[in-house]
């Protein structure tokens, strides 16, 4: 017994530790806003129509060259996989990060809650839930506290309450296994569960899990249509949440098709493409002047996710990857002395 006072304390400590680490939520002093840029791996995946590949050591030492002070990783292959990195894998990576004098930011998981709901027999929650787990182990083992997830795309045909309840029911399964590597869920506005900012800070609120929190960006608010006001009012409804943002730039593209009875285009959806940062549709003006109004205290990573303008080609993700840098630098400058940033154009 007389051990046990120490034990409660290095528990105590290691708790302490664990919460000092812990990705932190917006302060709501502006004071508190630092710009500090990271580079999304997923740019340099390969997984869109011409998009160059490359290796994972390739895309760290890009990152380092193009003058990004963190990375994050997608945690599937061709990239890091908890399937490819063993123990020694993993440590080997984290040092070399180190060694470049990146910052790890956090892993990208990709998760869909929703998916198989209409085969009940199969506990998909549960094993997106477990393979959640495995991702936060191989951030604990890479020296990083987040991992990025998604909720789940709405299926037809299933009532949506049924969904909604399995994203909580997955996301609290998540963020339990998650809990256990001292790791952070950032559940980004990316799928259709809880995809506009009240019914994400009502799952938020119904997930009530500390170490799960939000990943809000400002592409989807826009999308969804949202106004200047309203894209505001997102990041002030989801204040107590975020821990991280991501940054992407798009232009649409009309869309139609021929109704051959009446010669004549009826509209469809148009597609969107992605643009140099400041060349798109994004009001990231009001977007990063409201997380400064906040407090906002994490990292703006920037990702190529989409068909580029311009090509796949290395060079001119390079440029487009470096124009991010410029406008992140002019934003900056005009912020701190209070003038209007305009978009750029190149």
């Amino acid at each position: 017994m007389k051990y046990l006072p120490l034990l409660v304390v290095l528990l105590l400590t290691t708790v302490s530790g664990l919460a000092q680490k812990a990705p932190k939520t917006p302060s709501g002093n502006p004071a508190d806003f630092k710009v500090k840029t990271c580079l999304h791996s997923v740019s340099y995946l390969g997984v869109w129509r011409g998009q160059t590949p490359l290796t994972v050591d390739e895309f760290l030492v890009k990152a380092k060259e193009l003058g990004y002070e963190g990375v994050m990783l997608v945690a599937k292959r061709p990239h890091v996989s908890p399937h490819d990195y063993d123990k020694a894998a993993r440590k080997k990576l984290k040092a070399r990060i180190e060694s470049l004098g990146l910052t790890l930011v956090g892993l990208a998981g990709y998760t869909d809650f929703t998916a198989g709901i209409d085969k009940p027999g199969i506990p998909n929650a549960e094993i997106q839930a477990a393979w959640v787990g495995e991702i936060a182990e191989l951030a604990k083992d890479l020296g990083t506290n987040m991992v990025r997830i998604f909720t789940g795309y709405e299926r037809p045909g299933i009532s949506y309450d049924k969904q909604y309840a399995e994203v909580v029911a997955g996301l609290k399964m998540a963020g339990k296994l998650a809990a256990e590597h001292g790791v952070t869920l950032a559940v980004q506005n990316h799928h259709d569960i809880a995809l506009h900012h009240d019914a994400m800070s009502w799952l938020m609120r119904e997930v009530n899990m500390p170490n799960v929190r939000a990943g809000w960006d400002a592409w989807s608010p826009v999308l969804e249509g949202l106004s200047q006001e309203e894209l505001r009012e997102s990041i002030q409804t989801m204040k107590p949440y975020i821990v991280n943002t991501i940054a992407a730039d798009y232009v649409t593209q009309p869309r139609f098709n021929y109704v051959h009875n009446l010669t004549n285009y009826q509209a469809d959806k148009p597609v969107m493409r992605a643009v140099p940062m400041g060349q798109g549709m994004i009001d990231y003006k009001t977007w990063f002047d409201e997380l400064k109004a906040i407090g906002y205290q994490g990292w703006i990573v920037y990702e190529m996710c989409e068909v580029l303008d311009g090509g796949g080609s290395i060079e001119n993700l390079d440029k487009t990857a470096k124009i991010f840098l410029d406008y992140i630098k002019e934003y900056e400058q005009s912020s701190s002395s209070s003038e209007l940033i305009l978009p750029l154009s190149r």
